[in-house]
């Protein structure tokens, strides 16, 4: 039934690494990119939405125009280290505008296109920043309404706009100054890369925030230089892959993503449509995607769904080819390959089912790359039994995106993988993971006081997450310090953990947050996913109701307490949801409830429905 797989690795000792990469990467970002740019100048570097279709770019086409965009920066006056920052969401003008950074030796200061004016300013006002690219005419009239209060911003570059002949630019503009600029100085872009240091800054990324004010964490370009080696020297990815990069890229998780292409030459289609991911992977048909564990858990309840929905032969035909799948997995998660009846039967299971939802997402995906919160290990077998590997890894932004991650060669499922190389780790007393290396970032812009508080004498970082290392190297993070509570019983409780599982259960629910924190029981806020709740609502007599007919009906809660009581059943006492509310409404990025990657600002929502909370206790 089974034969040995040799390649599947048991222990980190076992995997070959090439630090040889590591020692000898490029001085900074900007010299990365050149470096990528004399080695393969006519493959594709990038492809982006144009028309009903996408446009590609050669690696040459694009130095061609981040070299005039540069000089354009250097023309205004931004030197070495000042601030540029980019308000926009995901689309290949911010990859260009980030580029022309650090080529200028500029810095980088990350806004993603839904902050809050009041943010934006502070944002702009804690970094000093000179120049803002804006995506359109949207934040060109948020820059303008604070305009009073950032008078460092000498100039604005809008991408889709008009320039007003003074404050505002357009992208045309600024690259007509810089090639005007390299007429007359023709080795200005190259010399300015040639004198960034290593140990200089690149980026500056404002933390989203689920409390209180942003922090800017400080990413060196020996950072990000770092990250694309160490992920090279995995092995996991290689020049023949093909990337679709729709995550915000104002998120370390994005930016990250943006830097391995440089290291190791592969395109990437920069597509920020996020309601048509999965649409546009059956056209693009990418090698591998980086993703919010939300994104996995929607499609699979989507899915899920249809398969429940068929009937007699074809219901178990889609039953027994997912068991069979769900063997294979496990099998190969062991080192083993099917052979034999079990080989036959997941041929046959493969042809009939298995490949069909593969197919959904293009076909040719080798791999999902799972960060920014905790994915439901329900989710990611599913995932696996259909033969979608999700790679699960682990970072913040302070440690610039990847600390840990699942190799292809050596994954468990409910662990985020073995670190990075190069990273150390170790786990405190208390559970908390503390990590150490190249990766961690030099401190907190502006805040000393913060950065003593997560960075001690040693240089270990205090993470904040409490985790836990198997015999086999992997890591287990079960929940955020700060997010465990106790009960007025004292017993402690990990919400996230609750909150993931009850999140693979039911395939209706969009979020759910688990309350409790010096209660004498644990209660529960829930949401339901928009668009899966439809087809469930006509099939149990609210057709045609809204949302908040919905959530509000007798049909809804018996439908959300029975996935409670499957939930239950499964925790220990004290860990149980004895009473939970369905909000009106999904909890969303533009009402604050969310942060731009989807992970739940709990002290927000919390506070926000603390009427809804007090009644369970009532």
């Amino acid at each position: 039934m089974w034969t040995t797989m040799p390649t599947m690795l048991k222990n980190p000792t076992e995997e070959q690494i090439d630090y040889s990469l590591l020692e000898n990467r490029a001085a900074n970002v900007g010299a990365l990119f050149r470096d990528r740019v004399a080695k393969t100048p006519d493959a594709i570097a990038y492809w982006y939405p144009e028309g009903d279709g996408y446009a590609k770019v050669s690696w040459k086409q694009v130095k061609d125009t981040v070299y005039a965009l540069g000089a354009g920066l250097i023309d205004l006056g931004v030197g070495e280290e000042e601030r540029v920052a980019i308000a926009s969401g995901t689309r290949y003008e911010w990859v260009i505008a980030d580029l022309a950074d650090m080529v200028s030796g500029a810095v980088t200061t990350t806004i993603y296109p839904t902050t809050i004016a009041d943010d934006v300013a502070f944002i702009l006002s804690d970094s000093d920043t000179k120049v803002v690219f804006a995506e359109d005419n949207a934040q060109v009239e948020k820059l303008r309404s604070i305009r009073d209060v950032i008078p460092n911003v000498a100039k604005v570059v809008v991408f889709d706009g008009e320039g007003d002949g003074d404050w505002v630019i357009t992208m045309e503009d600024l690259e007509v100054r810089g090639r005007a600029r390299m007429e007359s100085e023709p080795g200005v872009v190259d010399a300015r890369i040639d004198n960034i240091a290593p140990e200089r800054l690149a980026t500056i990324i404002y933390t989203s925030g689920t409390t209180g004010r942003p922090k800017g964490v400080w990413l060196l370009h020996k950072t990000w230089t770092y990250q694309g080696a160490a992920i090279q020297a995995t092995d996991i990815l290689g020049p023949d892959d093909l990337q679709y990069l729709w995550l915000p890229l104002a998120h370390v998780f994005g930016k990250q993503l943006l830097t391995i292409p440089l290291q190791i030459g592969f395109p990437t289609v920069v597509d920020g449509r996020i309601d048509k991911i999965v649409d546009n992977l059956a056209v693009v048909k990418p090698t591998f995607m980086g993703a919010a564990p939300r994104i996995f858990e929607k499609a699979y309840g989507r899915i899920k769904l249809m398969m429940d929905a068929e009937s007699g032969a074809k219901a178990k035909i889609a039953n027994w080819a997912l068991g069979v799948g769900d063997k294979v997995a496990t099998g190969r998660a062991d080192g083993k390959e099917p052979s034999g009846a079990l080989k036959i039967q997941h041929n046959l299971a493969d042809k009939l089912v298995l490949s069909k939802v593969r197919d959904r997402f293009g076909g040719n995906i080798r791999f999902f790359i799972s960060g920014s919160a905790a994915l439901n290990a329900d989710v990611a077998r599913w995932f696996a039994s259909t033969g979608l590997l999700i790679a699960e890894g682990y970072g913040l932004t302070e440690s610039s995106s990847a600390a840990f991650v699942n190799r292809l060669k050596a994954y468990k499922m409910g662990t985020v993988g073995w670190p990075i190389p190069g990273l150390e780790c170790q786990i405190a007393e208390d559970g908390e993971v503390l990590l150490r290396g190249e990766g961690i970032m030099d401190g907190y812009h502006n805040n000393p006081e913060a950065t003593a508080e997560v960075k001690d004498d040693e240089g270990w970082f205090h993470t904040g997450d409490i985790g836990e290392i198997d015999s086999n190297g992997f890591l287990k993070i079960t929940d955020r310090k700060k997010d465990l509570f106790k009960t007025s019983n004292g017993k402690y409780v990990a919400p996230s953990l609750i909150e993931t599982a009850f999140k693979g259960l039911n395939p209706y629910a969009s979020q759910i947050v688990v309350y409790g924190n010096d209660r004498n029981f644990v209660s529960a806020l829930v949401t339901l996913d928009p668009e899966a709740i439809v087809p469930w609502a006509a099939a149990n007599g609210l057709a045609g109701k809204s949302y908040e007919e919905i959530a509000s009906s007798d049909q809804a809660r018996a439908m959300v307490q029975g996935y409670i009581d499957e939930l239950n059943a499964g925790l220990n006492r004290w860990e149980q949801i004895k009473k939970f509310t369905i909000l009106g409404s999904d909890l969303s990025i533009e009402s604050g409830e969310l942060t731009p990657s989807l992970k739940v600002k709990r002290k927000v929502v919390t506070e926000k429905y603390k009427k809804e909370l007090d009644a369970h206790y009532a």
